[in-house]
């Protein structure tokens, strides 16, 4: 999770698509111009311990785009693939 939100921080495509389950992968991930990260608070988890092979992160994730400031609060869905690697699948956005 920490890892995803540096790479959609510094723009790593290429690890964002790696870290992606193929199922629900877009084409191409575009960056919001001038978007910047800026903390990332772990609310939650249920299961993804080593012996799990799925697992929930409830997260906020804080940026600034010029002078205005807001934050993402979603919970993602990840299961591990066939080389027991964590991959996104997909999130629930939830309404704060």
């Amino acid at each position: 999770m920490r890892s995803r939100f540096c790479a959609f921080e510094l723009h790593l495509t290429d690890y964002l698509i790696n870290t992606w389950d193929k199922a629900t992968r877009p084409g191409n991930i575009e960056f919001t111009p001038g978007l910047h990260w800026t903390k990332l608070v772990i609310n939650g988890k249920k299961q993804g311990r080593k012996k799990d092979q799925q697992g929930w992160v409830t997260f906020i994730a804080y940026y600034q785009i010029g002078a205005d400031q807001g934050c993402l609060h979603e919970k993602s869905f990840f299961k591990r693939n066939q080389d027991g690697n964590w991959q996104y699948v997909d999130g629930e956005i939830k309404n704060e």
